[in-house]
């Protein structure tokens, strides 16, 4: 049950105005077409190490307070209000869910059902453990991008980036990675002093 004082945000799934969507497109195609394995990989270890650090720099009683904070531009409305942990919390799901789509592709077989940016939404009540299962979520993706010849015909769709190969959804984990990692550069600086 939402809390009285929570903030009126538009619902999950609601997704981002249309120039910013344009750009986001524009953006990930430039990504997609000029990387590779390589470049896409380093991406997501340089923003993984990025939110480490600043997932480490969080005091412990904090990091599971939810913030409002302004807009990033990429990141839905819905997800203004939410803590590191929840942060966390999301990646861990999107990983293991861009892990399981880039498996099933590179085997040449669409996942049954669609991809849903209201679906991976993180619960409020998430703990430290989330850090552990985050980390291993970003070991799984990557172990995926690793196996992957990244050639498949089979496609995917994402809700934004319309049908992607195994390739498309490797290139867009480090992008996706960097846009939570400003969110929680966010939260952290609208964060209260810890007390001591």
């Amino acid at each position: 049950m939402p809390l009285i004082n929570e903030p009126k945000l538009a619902p999950p799934g609601a997704g981002l105005p249309k120039p910013e969507l344009f750009i986001a497109r524009l953006m990930f195609q430039y990504r997609y077409r000029t990387g590779n394995r390589g470049s896409f990989t380093a991406l997501f270890e340089r923003e993984r190490k990025a939110i480490r650090q600043l997932v480490n720099s969080c005091p412990a009683d904090l990091a599971g307070k939810r913030v409002l904070i302004e807009r990033v531009r990429g990141l839905e409305d819905s997800s203004r209000y939410w803590s590191v942990w929840m942060t966390l919390e999301h990646l861990r799901i999107v990983h293991l869910g861009i892990a399981r789509t880039i498996d099933s592709l590179a085997r040449e077989i669409a996942p049954s059902g669609q991809a849903s940016t209201a679906a991976v939404k993180p619960r409020a009540d998430v703990d430290a453990s989330v850090v552990e299962d985050y980390e291993k979520s970003c070991d799984a993706l990557l172990a995926a991008g690793a196996a992957a010849k990244l050639n498949s015909t089979a496609r995917f769709p994402h809700p934004w980036f319309g049908p992607l190969n195994d390739r498309g959804w490797f290139a867009l984990a480090g992008g996706h990675l960097g846009l939570h990692r400003r969110q929680i550069e966010r939260i952290l600086a609208d964060l209260p002093h810890a007390t001591k």
